[in-house]
């Protein structure tokens, strides 16, 4: 049996037996091999400690996204959740902070579409519309709301992508704010949306806002992400790491601020839902 260990605990880990967070248990009885999962790269001295105690179990691998390791076909329940899903590889933007398409490819790889609620590809709507349809049939056949945490691209939204989403009525959808030339796809993406329905009472719409990167002030960043709000989208910051994981102090107390769901509501609580023009 394959004991899957992971640095830090995420909703997104599997919940199995065999899913290790950590050093290893007093019970590892029927572990024949150790893959140890990385996502971030910053966890990846931790990783190394990890590899040196479950040795002492099994024989150990170090792999995942923060490794640079490519992605193969997808396992359900393997690295992810049941449920959690991933139906294409790569992604054909170049952004400097993201490295996807260094280690998938900056070509789009559709990989067998397997059962799921939550859909988690780098860039779904980069794939053929054939890929597409086909993963929104697969999702229409589950019974509870699905979720896109994995990101859509606000500048590819197309009227059919948009009647797609607005038929499935996903729980939520996350587009993201992470350059300036996403802002306007993203009021153009939120238009079309609320159009097709959606509101922003529901927080189906939702976006990953990039902060804290070299050269960010947090009023460039309380901007982003109110223009977030303004386009139609409840926010989520996400903060810029370098590999080693450093964090300012009052980058993090910033960032909490706008990466909890509580607080935004708060804060959006007093302000128009109205679009500009």
């Amino acid at each position: 049996m394959i004991a899957r260990v992971f640095p830090r605990r995420t909703k997104a880990i599997p919940d199995d037996a065999y899913a290790f967070v950590g050093m290893p248990p007093f019970w590892t009885e029927g572990i024949d091999a150790v893959h140890i999962s990385v996502t971030f790269t910053y966890d990846l001295p931790f990783a190394e400690r990890l590899a040196k105690e479950w040795e002492r179990v099994a024989p150990v691998t170090i792999g995942g996204p923060g490794t640079g390791m490519r992605g193969e076909e997808f396992t359900p329940g393997m690295f992810l959740k049941r449920g959690y899903v991933i139906t294409s590889r790569g992604c054909d933007r170049r952004c400097w902070f993201c490295t996807v398409g260094r280690r998938d490819g900056y070509t789009i790889r559709e990989l067998p579409i397997v059962e799921g609620g939550n859909v988690l590809d780098d860039n779904l709507l980069a794939c053929s519309e054939n890929h597409i349809r086909a993963v929104f049939k697969m999702l229409k056949r589950h019974n509870k709301r699905v979720e896109f945490t994995g990101g859509l691209e606000a500048a590819r939204l197309k009227d059919w992508h948009v009647h797609l989403l607005a038929d499935l009525k996903p729980k939520q959808m996350f587009f993201a704010y992470d350059t300036p030339d996403d802002y306007e796809p993203l009021m153009v993406a939120g238009r079309k949306l609320l159009a097709a329905g959606f509101t922003t009472a529901s927080h189906a719409l939702r976006c990953y806002v990039l902060i804290g990167y070299p050269k960010d002030t947090m009023d460039a960043a309380e901007k982003r992400l109110r223009q977030t709000i303004d386009a139609g989208f409840f926010p989520m910051a996400m903060l810029w790491r370098n590999e080693r994981g450093d964090v300012d102090p009052e980058w993090r107390t910033f960032n909490r601020t706008w990466a909890s769901p509580y607080i935004v509501a708060r804060k959006d609580s007093h302000e128009s839902k109205t679009l500009p023009g």
